[in-house]
């Protein structure tokens, strides 16, 4: 009888669940014994067979067999996910008391170190920070620094020309003239940042580097200012013990001008391989502002006087820390700068 078949598939549906173990067991057997397909619905469609008086009761019984089954899924479906949230729960415990991992957390880079301790020796003696824009007019980067026209350093093998009067700076010297346009002596200020020049990498050279530019400009500034300040310069970055001289040099837009190097740390003036023997390490130039570059400034030469240098960072920050190649500076391999 069909009432006897509906309580067949009840039965086994209720035997089914006992050995669910997964919410996909479940949905298996909702489809197997509820779904379009399933045994209760093929047995209803069997129905139409039965005499008008044994429908109604077989159709209700259907129904309560129905609606028994959902519920025990249901029941089922919940028990399961509790039991799958537990054992997670389970799993993924944390010891609080555990301590923690190490975090590797990142720090300044070599050259930074320097800038900063350069700017804040600096600004201790009174200078401020300038800026202005890497890429620049022949007329900032040149001619008003007094480098006339077929100057060598203006020939494109050293210059990366933009078009013919627009260049990436080859020195931040661009930014002294850049701020005397727009300021009046006293003038005290440093000018770091990017500078450019078409050289091959090597382990001295680079297409890309950094500058750091310094100007004085006042009434009565003599060489003996210039020669004060960049030994308390060398004083305070390298040690008080430091020894340095100042070399007769030519450069456009200073005159006199002078290059400044300082004493071996390895060998102390005897000679080495560091040194190439001489005893000395070149470490920046300088001179005194040519009055033709004070003047195209609208700067009175015959009133106000004013020196400049130019140190590159990465020369520094290479005798700072004894740093024999230039381009590990730019290759971010965290052995090197992991040492800083």
């Amino acid at each position: 009888m069909m009432k006897d078949q509906i309580e067949q598939i009840r039965l086994a549906a209720v035997d089914a669940l006992k050995n669910a173990t997964n919410l996909s067991d479940l949905e298996n057997i909702r489809v197997s014994f509820l779904g379009k397909k399933g045994q209760l619905t093929s047995l209803l469609k069997q129905m139409g067979s039965l005499s008008a008086d044994l429908r109604p009761a077989m159709g209700q019984l259907a129904n309560d067999v129905r609606a028994y089954l959902e519920g025990e899924i249901s029941k089922a479906a919940t028990a399961l996910q509790s039991a799958e949230l537990n054992h997670r729960l389970s799993r993924e415990t944390i010891d609080v008391t555990m301590p923690g991992e190490d975090v590797c957390i990142g720090h300044k880079h070599p050259m930074s170190i320097v800038l900063d301790e350069t700017k804040q020796i600096f600004l201790g003696m009174g200078f401020s920070v300038a800026d202005g824009p890497e890429v620049e007019y022949d007329y900032y980067n040149f001619e008003a620094l007094n480098i006339p026209k077929d100057h060598p350093a203006r020939d494109t093998q050293d210059t990366f020309y933009i078009s013919e009067n627009v260049l990436l700076r080859t020195q931040t010297s661009s930014c002294q003239i850049r701020y005397m346009e727009n300021h009046k002596p006293p003038i005290r200020i440093i000018a770091p940042g990017r500078v450019y020049r078409s050289d091959a990498l090597d382990a001295t050279h680079s297409p890309m580097f950094h500058q750091i530019e310094g100007l004085v400009v006042d009434e009565g500034i003599s060489m003996a200012d210039l020669k004060g300040t960049l030994e308390v310069f060398a004083k305070r970055l390298y040690g008080e013990d430091v020894v340095c001289r100042f070399r007769p040099h030519h450069f456009p837009f200073t005159e006199p001008s002078a290059e400044m190097d300082i004493q071996c740390f390895n060998c102390h003036g005897k000679g080495c391989r560091l040194c190439k023997n001489e005893g000395w390490i070149e470490l920046l130039g300088a001179g005194m502002v040519h009055p033709r570059v004070l003047e195209t400034c609208n700067i009175d030469p015959n009133k106000y006087s004013g020196y400049a240098f130019g140190i590159g960072l990465e020369r520094i920050t290479m005798r700072r820390y004894q740093i024999g190649d230039l381009r590990m500076f730019f290759e971010n391999d965290t052995r090197f700068l992991g040492q800083f």
